[in-house]
Parts: C-alpha cells; sequence; structure tokens
C-alpha cells in the first residue's frame, strides 16, 4: 500500500475537502497504481472539494507535478497549502508549458502553394549552384589539362553509349516500320509514294530520333546516375570523399555531363540510321521503293543541315539529363525513401526539361534545313 493517500471528510466550516497525507514522492505514487491516479482524477473535476495538502509528509517535483496536471496548472480556490510546499509548486509552474492558444485561422490552399514556391525556389537555387560549379571546373580543367577525369568520363561514355546501343537500336527499328507503314497507308492512297522518304528522312533525323534516343536515355541512364549519387549519399561515401579533399563535382558530375554530351549525339546518329533501315525496309514491302532509289533521294530531299541540328540537339539534351540527374542524386537525405523519390523526380524532370528544349530547337530553327516545295 502506498504511503500516498487522500480521504474526502467534512471541514469544520462544512465545506466538503479532500485531505491529502503520506508521502507524495516518486516512489509512492508509482507503487499507487493507475486506479489510484484514475480516483485522483476523478476528484479534481469536482468544483466543491477544497484541497487540505497540509498533511502530506514528503513532496517531491513529481508529487506536485501530479497535482499540478490534476488541479488544472493553477491553484484550486481555498486550497489549503502548507508554506513549505508552495516553492515546489511555484518551480513546477515555472517550467510546466502554457496552455496552448488557439491556432489562427489557416488558408491551406495558400500555404500549399508557398511550400511549393519556396521549394521551386530552392530546386532553382541548388541547381544554379550546380551549374557555376561545373563552369568552374571546366576553366580549372582548361588550366591544368592533367587533372582531367579520363577514366570516369571513358567509364561513363561506356555504360551510357556502348551499353545503350542494343535498345536504342531494337526501339529505332520499330519505330521506323510502323512509321513507314502508317505513312504508306495514306500516301498510297494519293499516288505520292516517294513523299514517304521526305517524311521519314526529315521527321527521323530532325526530331523523332533526337526525341526517342533522349527519352530512352533519360529513363535509363539518368535514372542510373541519379541512383548512384544517391546511394553514395546514403552509405556518405560523398561525405568520405569531401574529407578527404577529393571535389565532388570535378569527379562525379562532370565526367557524367561530359561522357553524356558526347555519347547522346553518336546514340543519335546509331538510332536514326536504324530507323531509317527499318523504314526503308517497310517501304520497301509496302509500296516497292527500292533501296538505292530510298538512298538517292534521301540525299536530295533531307538536307545535311538537319543532320547538324539534329547533333545540336544531342549534346544539349546530354548535358541537361546528366545535370539533371546529378542535380536529384546530390539531393538524396541518408534514407531510401528519399532516394526512390529523387530518382523518380530526376527521370520526369528531364524528359521535360527535353521536350522544352526540343521545343526551343522547332522554334529557334524553324527556317533551317526544312526544303521549299
Amino acid at each position: 500500500m502506498s504511503d500516498a493517500r487522500f480521504v474526502e471528510q467534512r471541514g469544520p466550516d462544512g465545506v466538503a475537502e479532500l485531505v491529502l497525507g503520506g508521502r507524495w514522492t516518486l516512489r509512492s505514487i508509482a507503487a499507487a497504481g493507475a486506479d489510484w491516479r484514475a480516483r485522483l482524477q476523478l476528484a479534481a473535476r469536482r468544483p466543491d472539494l477544497r484541497w487540505d495538502c497540509r498533511a502530506i509528509e514528503a513532496l517531491d517535483s513529481a508529487g506536485a507535478l501530479l497535482l499540478w496536471h490534476a488541479w488544472g496548472r493553477h491553484y484550486p480556490a481555498g486550497a489549503l497549502i502548507a508554506p513549505g510546499q508552495r516553492p515546489v509548486f511555484e518551480r513546477i509552474a515555472a517550467v510546466a508549458p502554457p496552455e496552448a492558444e488557439p491556432a489562427p485561422p489557416r488558408c491551406a490552399r495558400l500555404e500549399r502553394l508557398g511550400a511549393a514556391a519556396l521549394a521551386l525556389q530552392r530546386q532553382l537555387r541548388d541547381f544554379v549552384a550546380l551549374l557555376g560549379q561545373l563552369a568552374l571546373d571546366v576553366l580549372h580543367l582548361l588550366r591544368h589539362p592533367a587533372d582531367v577525369p579520363a577514366r570516369e568520363i571513358s567509364a561513363n561514355v561506356y555504360k551510357t553509349g556502348v551499353r545503350a546501343m542494343p535498345v536504342t537500336a531494337l526501339v529505332g527499328f520499330l519505330i521506323g516500320i510502323v512509321l513507314s507503314f502508317l505513312s504508306a497507308l495514306q500516301l498510297g492512297r494519293l499516288g505520292a509514294d516517294m513523299l514517304i522518304v521526305n517524311i521519314l528522312g526529315l521527321g527521323i533525323i530532325r526530331e523523332l530520333g533526337p526525341m526517342l534516343v533522349a527519352v530512352l536515355v533519360a529513363g535509363r541512364s539518368g535514372s542510373a546516375m541519379t541512383a548512384q549519387l544517391g546511394t553514395m549519399r546514403v552509405t556518405e561515401e560523398i561525405d568520405a570523399l569531401a574529407a578527404m579533399g577529393v571535389p565532388r563535382s570535378l569527379r562525379l558530375v562532370f565526367p557524367k555531363v561530359a561522357a553524356l554530351a558526347v555519347t547522346l549525339p553518336l546514340l543519335i546518329v546509331w538510332a536514326s540510321a536504324i530507323a531509317l533501315a527499318g523504314g526503308m525496309v517497310a517501304a520497301q514491302a509496302q509500296l516497292g521503293i527500292g533501296y538505292l532509289a530510298f538512298f538517292d533521294t534521301l540525299s536530295k530531299v533531307v538536307p545535311v543541315s538537319n543532320l547538324w541540328i539534329g547533333l545540336a540537339k544531342g549534346v544539349c539534351f546530354g548535358a541537361a539529363i546528366a545535370l539533371t540527374a546529378c542535380h536529384f542524386g546530390l539531393r538524396v537525405k541518408p534514407n531510401t525513401e528519399s532516394l526512390a523519390r529523387n530518382t523518380t523526380a530526376a527521370v520526369v524532370t528531364a524528359i521535360t526539361v527535353v521536350i522544352v528544349i526540343n521545343a526551343i530547337f522547332a522554334v529557334a530553327m524553324r527556317g533551317i534545313g526544312v526544303p521549299r516545295l
């Protein structure tokens, strides 16, 4: 049985009193049990009771805190407290948290809009900082060519270029066949069979080839770059490089950007050639256009400037995809949920950036490389 006790009785003036006695200490309260504390809370809800604490033999902070919370963080009306007990309650009142004030009315939509604006501002700030650091790395390498990370660049060229050739060839060949068949269905009705060379040549070399390869690389290589940097962040390898004095941008970001800016134009040439081959096969099967006639017409109706436009797009697409992947990879926090979220965001953002850059090229180069009818 606990020493801490309380009993209800009538006072000399006939008022109902709750007389507290015994030792109100941490040990006594813990031994009293939950039922005893529940009965104390129930008694505290009665406004007609007068609390008499003068018979308490020992009172520590645990006992005072229990009574203070039962009283609602203020002295009850008419409470009888011994002079030696008041300093204990005053210390509890000084450190106890005040009652929470009612929160002001909130506008959830405005808060979400503000949070999104702040998040976008942080993303743009970090991306601009990454661009600035990359520019400083390029200037450093121009002054010190011996510091060029050639092994890292060659490794990324192999990963993003050579290993991507089979999938780009397969997709390009199938796209060329599908585009040729669909075009042949319409051109055959109009008697304009040879225009299929114009459609395939201009569409694949200038627009479809670069966009197709960029989307494939963004989903394949871009996600791999983000996952690699994110995993290094989770395992604290990036922090270890910084501790050893190794510049992360020069060894991790620059090789990826340089490699993808080189390999993507080459992949565009590769995929466009395979797509034209697939379209040529379909055109021969559907419209009876020979291979030599296809090649001869292609060189006449598609100016070579379209190839240079496609290669320029490849350089811009490659640099943009690599920068986006590295940006989100370096923002990964040391947990797997952040890794998955940033990898998904990197792929979606990279594809969106590619589409925006392609639209800018389409507007800026609208009068170049288009044959006049």
